[in-house]
């Protein structure tokens, strides 16, 4: 095992790592993508109403964080990140490496989505991922307020995403538009 042992985050890990880390640098990651490509049936949403989280997809590159950890930490930094990552296994653990702002290049843990799972939601329109996203809630909250908090962190960070600013605009529209709840069951 290398002395430097080496995170990297791209969404929520960006803002609240949840794990003790020595030191924390904006990072690149090449040859991925963050996107909404992984349904989410547990921390964003339900197997009766999926919503989706963020996941490393293939091509482009990635700006996020790394994170050094002790060795003396990495145990438990790991049994952490598999319980919080990996609650219906959507992730490969890998190694990569990734270029500190800096301009040193660390290997570190990823986790890259895995296209063969059941939860793999490829490349999606902004209009279906917004529609998935409207309205999903799981164990960890509504899935809108996961790409608020994206949107807004990464802003924090100097990274400006089109992409996902437009996603938000969606989702809120169609939430703002929405019919409140009880005016579904009444339609019916």
């Amino acid at each position: 095992m290398s002395d430097e042992l080496w995170v990297f985050g791209y969404g929520s890990l960006m803002w609240r790592p949840g794990f003790p880390f020595v030191e924390r640098a904006p990072a690149t990651l090449p040859g991925r993508r963050r996107a909404f490509c992984i349904y989410s049936v547990h921390h964003r949403g339900t197997y009766e109403r999926p919503g989706l989280v963020l996941g490393l997809a293939p091509g482009g590159s990635v700006r996020g964080a790394a994170y050094r950890i002790a060795l003396a930490d990495w145990a438990g930094v790991h049994a952490y990140l598999m319980e919080r990552e990996q609650p219906t296994e959507t992730y490969v653990e890998a190694r990569r490496n990734v270029r500190l702002a800096d301009g040193r290049r660390v290997e570190a843990l990823v986790f890259l989505s895995d296209v063969h799972h059941p939860q793999w939601a490829g490349a999606l329109s902004l209009e279906q991922q917004a529609a998935l996203i409207a309205g999903a809630t799981g164990l960890s909250g509504r899935n809108v307020d996961y790409l608020r908090d994206l949107v807004e962190h990464l802003a924090q960070e100097g990274v400006r995403d089109r992409a996902m600013e437009a996603l938000l605009g969606l989702v809120e529209r169609l939430e703002r538009d929405a019919p409140p709840q009880g005016e579904l069951a009444r339609r019916d």
